[in-house]
């Protein structure tokens, strides 16, 4: 297939769905629950909810929304660190548009915006690289975040700023990965997946063997996937032929765009910058250890964290917001109890309603509002409407 209509065919559709109730329909009789599935990037949540695809698969699967947001793991106190930053004079903060309405324990860069901090949205870290350019007087600063999709671009900026000598330029850095994300989950006590749908745009940089650990250590079959409709039921398909058949495989369905061994130029630039951290704190999730990078000593100068003091503190999230929950598929987003009511994406208690990708924001927008609602009267956590 060519064209992105093709990858959208209706006719196409239904074949997969007719193949996975029968699949389904074998399966079951040696399970007397139904099956999890994962999808671990924030961009499959967003497409199953966009496209329909929950309320097309059988009763008897489970789509589990895990931690592929980046945005949404972010903890209060790095948020709180980058604020502390963003207030200082004489500096310019950086980020994408999602990470400026993240709350930290008091408020979020936007608000830190509206009080005089010079906050600024880009599309790039190159976008902050020429603002550092045009402001020599000023001290500019990237909010780096995302897994390993994202780090390329902020480690060739990086590589850039010390190639053209722009010293007023540095990258407060959150990147996180991917591996030690997934195997916290597969290590948790409430773990309960069948299979995972693997990341696509990750996997386009890192390729598919650092997954072989979730097929060969845990016995759980992994699908690389894509983010249109065919590409999602096509993962499920793949998965569930996988439990059929008793295997446990990695497998690329993404093949048009996730190179088996990923992008070796993204890898370098990589490995040049970064490094991995000895642990790494995430909202909900709590320290996850060599799950984030910092900045590798020879490029220290663009370090923000070491030209500037900021608090470096930890704190808990809110007690009523469930993020933490939702992020490893324990509740769905609509059992949290402040979901829809004190935490809407107009005002956002946490970073899952904040987020593009985030799983109560997608809910909250594509989600069948009455199913909903149903929902959380038969769970006791909405009264039914007089």
């Amino acid at each position: 297939m060519k064209f992105v209509d093709e990858f959208r065919d209706p006719a196409k559709a239904q074949s997969l769905l007719v193949e996975i109730r029968q699949m389904v329909e074998r399966i079951r009789p040696k399970m007397n629950r139904p099956l999890y599935i994962m999808e671990v990037c924030g961009g499959h949540t967003h497409a199953i909810f966009r496209y329909g695809i929950e309320t097309m698969l059988p009763d008897e699967i489970e789509l589990v929304h895990g931690p592929g947001c980046p945005v949404c793991v972010l903890p209060m106190g790095r948020i709180d660190d980058c604020i502390a930053i963003a207030e200082r004079p004489n500096v310019i903060m950086t980020t994408f548009g999602d990470a400026m309405r993240v709350p930290g324990s008091k408020k979020s860069l936007l608000t830190a915006k509206a009080e005089g901090a010079d906050v600024r949205m880009v599309y790039s870290p190159l976008d902050a690289l020429q603002l550092a350019k045009a402001n020599p007087d000023k001290e500019v600063v990237f909010f780096g975040l995302g897994f390993e999709t994202t780090m390329p671009s902020t480690a060739l900026t990086v590589l850039r700023a010390e190639a053209e000598g722009i010293r007023n330029f540095s990258l407060f850095c959150n990147h996180i990965t991917i591996i030690p994300t997934v195997k916290a989950i597969l290590d948790s006590p409430d773990f309960q997946i069948d299979g995972f749908l693997g990341p696509g745009h990750v996997s386009m940089v890192i390729g598919n063997e650092p997954y072989q650990f979730i097929a060969q250590h845990y016995n759980r079959p992994i699908v690389v996937s894509g983010f249109e409709p065919l590409d999602v039921l096509h993962g499920i398909w793949m998965v569930l032929k996988q439990i059929d058949e008793g295997r446990s495989e990695v497998e690329n369905q993404y093949r048009r765009i996730v190179p088996e061994g990923g992008n070796a130029v993204a890898l370098d630039a990589i490995g040049k910058v970064f490094e991995l951290r000895e642990f790494f704190e995430w909202r909900g999730l709590g320290s996850i250890d060599h799950s984030g990078v910092r900045v590798r000593e020879a490029y220290a100068a663009f370090d923000a964290e070491k030209k500037f003091t900021m608090p470096a503190v930890m704190i808990a999230d809110p007690k009523a917001c469930q993020c933490g929950e939702v992020l490893k598929g324990i509740i769905k987003p609509w059992a949290c109890r402040v979901y829809g009511k004190g935490c809407t994406p107009e005002t956002p208690m946490g970073a899952l309603m904040v987020s593009s990708e985030g799983a109560c924001a997608a809910y909250f927008r594509f989600g069948d509002i009455e199913k909903i609602r149903s929902r959380r009267v038969e769970a006791g956590i909405e009264e039914a409407s007089a």
